[in-house]
């Protein structure tokens, strides 16, 4: 339990770390590609409603990756297998 755990956070603080990574390397020209990324999902701006009038449900989805954040995730994971708890 304890190791899943600790997984989870190296892999949160992967993602939130390569997140305001990208942010702040988009205006410096020679590091900009690590900003480069693309989302998938569907709906993300409009999203689908499901009206059932007294309640209205809406659905959708995207997530957002970039370069900064892949390498991240791989940096905590490395992390991780290096701090693992025995």
């Amino acid at each position: 339990m304890r190791k899943n755990l600790l997984l989870l956070f190296y892999l949160l603080a992967g993602i939130i770390f390569g997140s305001l990574l990208g942010r702040l390397c988009e205006g410096v020209p020679f590091l900009s590609w690590l900003a480069y990324g693309g989302s998938i999902g569907f709906a993300a701006n409009t999203p689908a409603c499901l009206d059932l009038i007294v309640v209205k449900l809406y659905f959708g989805f995207s997530i957002a990756v970039s370069v900064a954040q892949i390498l991240c995730i791989g940096l905590a994971i490395f992390l991780y297998n290096r701090s693992r708890i025995r």
